[in-house]
């Protein structure tokens, strides 16, 4: 076994709501443990802050064009990551050699090859006076991938020291879902691609209609009733739009602008099952060279807390397909992309690859991140 590695990952996701932080030690290759998680709200200027933001970023050029507003948002972000990470010091009291620090992603276009993350590397260095592994796309980019997903390889690590019965797919719904699936534990022989919204929908439809940030247990949902005449046409509208190869999605890449007029129930129920749908519809292509065997469907993230939408996906896939919550394998779902990004940290100092031909369309196995030790 190789050195073992202390590594604190910080994961805010597209929801864009908080800060997962999850401690663990590894080898960077064949073995991890957990030693802490914890999830830590933004307040809600940093909230309405981003989430503005996000919303004026629809086009490269206009990331040129609010510089002096990402600049701001940026050292927001950053300082609140370096009270995260402080707070977690003061309570295990442990040497931690890495922070994998995601940042908060304002922008991702998987056709121009651009991914933008904000989060200061550097300032997080040199506030936390730790090594900060953070830029974990770019390098993927330039090597012809798409920046995402990047979380597969933890997902097979997982599958592996769990001995989970293989073939197995992890479903990761955030705002975008994306999943990966492990047919083989030691070869490079795991694939994966975003399917399409997550929560993304769903959660901007009811942060525009009430005062909450998402559907709890998919409760408004529950009371409303789809629209088929609406949801048909926006299902055809997605089955047939340019580019279906890209393997990675925006949050911009879907709007609500179908659903307008409906009432937040209806609209609810509406959006839940265009999600639900092209989740299964995405499950059912993605393995459907291997419809003769039994595969488990693991998923991980916010959505899987939706009763509404889980059960959508469900009505809507295959018979040889079995979906159940990662957590029945004593693993908390809420962090397994934080943890990623703390076993990505490692395998960055060592040089191993963290993308793949498979996962994110590069051209080779490749390494990524950016190391910066400023204290």
């Amino acid at each position: 076994m190789g050195k073992i590695f202390t590594a604190l990952g910080l994961m805010s996701g597209t929801s864009g709501d908080g800060v997962d932080a999850s401690l663990i030690s590894s080898d960077g290759i064949n073995q991890y443990s957990e030693i802490i998680n914890r999830y830590f709200r933004y307040d809600q200027k940093i909230y309405e802050n981003l989430h503005n933001l996000r919303a004026k970023i629809l086009k490269p050029e206009d990331l040129q064009k609010n510089i002096n507003e990402i600049n701001n948002l940026e050292k927001e972000i950053t300082l609140f990551h370096a009270k995260v990470v402080i707070e977690i010091l003061d309570l295990i009291k442990k040497k931690v050699d890495f922070i994998g620090f995601h940042g908060q992603t304002i922008y991702h276009n998987s056709l121009e090859k651009i991914s933008t993350q904000i989060g200061d590397g550097n300032l997080l260095s040199q506030l936390t006076k730790k090594t900060v592994v953070y830029d974990f796309r770019q390098n993927d980019i330039k090597n012809g991938g798409e920046g995402a997903p990047l979380a597969p390889v933890f997902h097979r690590l997982i599958v592996k020291q769990k001995k989970i019965e293989l073939p197995v797919c992890i479903l990761n719904i955030g705002g975008i879902a994306n999943v990966t699936a492990i047919d083989e534990y030691d070869k490079n022989s795991f694939l994966s691609r975003d399917l399409g919204p997550g929560n993304c929908l769903i959660d901007e439809w009811v942060r525009k209609n009430t005062k909450s940030k998402f559907d709890n247990n998919g409760e408004i949902a529950k009371k409303g009733k789809t629209n088929d005449l609406i949801l048909n046409q926006a299902l055809d509208n997605f089955d047939n739009r340019p580019n279906q190869n890209v393997l990675s999605f925006d949050t911009k890449d879907f709007s609500l602008g179908f659903v307008r007029g409906l009432n937040l129930e209806d609209g609810a129920a509406t959006l839940t099952d265009f999600t639900g749908k092209i989740i299964g519809a995405g499950l059912f292509s993605f393995l459907s060279e291997a419809r003769d065997k039994l595969w488990k469907i693991l998923v991980c993230g916010g959505g899987r807390k939706n009763i509404t939408l889980i059960e959508r996906i469900k009505s809507r896939t295959l018979k040889n397909l079995v979906i159940q919550s990662i957590d029945d394998y004593d693993i908390d779902g809420d962090f397994v992309e934080s943890q990623a990004f703390a076993y990505l940290a490692i395998r960055s100092y060592l040089g191993l690859p963290i993308s793949f031909p498979n996962t994110t369309g590069c051209k080779k196995p490749i390494t990524g991140g950016v190391m910066v030790k400023n204290y």
